[in-house]
């Protein structure tokens, strides 16, 4: 049911966002400029733990101002503070729509699908998934001709406070950051 909402919401949304007249049309540019990557990259060693977290995106620009598109996580994390050392492995997909507001100002709204490892008992690992529908805003800054930099902040409305350690997340604000390379990204 949840999924339904978020598709039909981003269909009344794409519509809307099309017939915004000729200002905000692609029609003579060319398919391949309208292809937006990019992404982002974490990494973080400390005394506790250990991760490296790589973020992908692609996406399509259907107008000026309105994206389309997906974003592939995969996160390696080692907890030393457990003996011996436990670590996981994570995989996310998450597809979005982004429309530009104000000079660089964008709303984004996503859904993330979330597969990911935790401790069952102190030497058992188990897996599950766990999704989510985010939505909030951020800012994005040329960086050149062909690139920017973007921040966001996501607030996920699928979180639920829990004392529960087998959680995915401690908050439901997600800020990330990262680049954008082609396409109408500003």
């Amino acid at each position: 049911m949840r999924l339904s909402l978020i598709v039909l919401f981003l269909i009344l949304s794409a519509g809307s966002l099309l017939a915004q007249g000729e200002a905000n049309s692609l029609k003579d540019v060319p398919v391949a400029d309208r292809i937006v990557t990019g992404g982002g990259f974490g990494l973080g060693f400390g005394q506790y733990q250990d991760f490296v977290s790589v973020s992908p995106i692609i996406g399509y620009s259907l107008t000026r101002k309105f994206l389309v598109g997906s974003g592939f996580t995969y996160r390696y994390t080692k907890y030393k503070y457990v003996t011996p050392n436990v670590s996981f492995n994570d995989y996310s997909i998450n597809p979005f729509a982004r429309f530009n507001i104000y000079q660089g100002f964008f709303v984004q709204t996503e859904y993330e699908y979330l597969n990911y490892e935790f401790l069952t008992t102190p030497t058992e690992k188990s897996r599950q998934s766990f999704e989510s529908f985010l939505a909030g805003g951020g800012l994005i800054q040329p960086v050149g001709n062909r690139a920017a930099l973007f921040i966001m902040a996501l607030y996920n409305f699928s979180y639920t406070a829990s004392t529960s350690m087998y959680t995915p997340y401690a908050s439901p604000w997600v800020i990330r950051a990262g680049v954008n390379v082609g396409g109408f990204i500003f």
